[in-house]
């Protein structure tokens, strides 16, 4: 039976994709200004690719690199600025669910084990927060306006990332890069 001291101490992780550094910088050039209005923690540009999951550094250091292994990089495209139902998802960028876009998924998932409660929605966040419905739509209508092209963003992903991100910590604070993995050229 293990005991507190020779339990193995788990941590939640979430796998991303993150945008160039260009893309990056304008990208947090608009989460600033949906901040400046509407509030919410400062977070990294990122596409979730696997979501929450419960394990061991070393065991998630090992399957995040067998998930990257032979993983091509891939072009990720905006279809529109959307909003959603809960604080993680409340202003974002819907992506399109391109075979590479949800094959990366699929892979990332399988390697380290995660199972999906509900169906993989591509997407990087503008906004985290917890907004009525009608403050959301004033968002979402900014982000338009000030980007008035991100409806049409299209970039290389050929980053992936290994996070620490405890869910319950909603300023995101605590969230830490543990490992980051370059993508074979496409």
């Amino acid at each position: 039976m293990e005991t507190p001291e020779t339990a193995v101490e788990k941590y939640v992780y979430s796998v991303w994709a993150l945008p160039p550094e260009d893309v990056a910088t304008r990208l947090k050039k608009l989460m600033v200004g949906l901040r400046s209005e509407f509030g919410g923690p400062e977070f990294e540009p990122h596409i979730t690719v696997v979501g929450s999951i419960c394990l061991t550094q070393d065991d998630a250091l090992a399957k995040f690199r067998s998930a990257c292994q032979g993983l091509k990089a891939y072009t990720a495209t905006v279809e529109r600025v959307a909003t959603g139902t809960f604080f993680y998802q409340c202003v974002f960028l819907l992506l399109q669910p391109t075979p590479e876009v949800m094959d990366a998924s699929d892979r990332c998932c399988g390697h380290l084990g995660y199972v999906r409660s509900t169906p993989y929605m591509p997407h990087l966040s503008l906004l985290y927060g917890d907004l009525t419905d009608e403050e959301k739509k004033k968002a979402q209508e900014k982000a338009n306006i000030l980007d008035e092209s991100v409806n049409s963003l299209s970039c290389q992903i050929s980053r992936l990332a290994l996070y620490k991100t405890d869910t319950e910590d909603k300023t995101c604070k605590s969230w830490e890069k543990v490992a980051e993995y370059n993508l074979s050229p496409n």
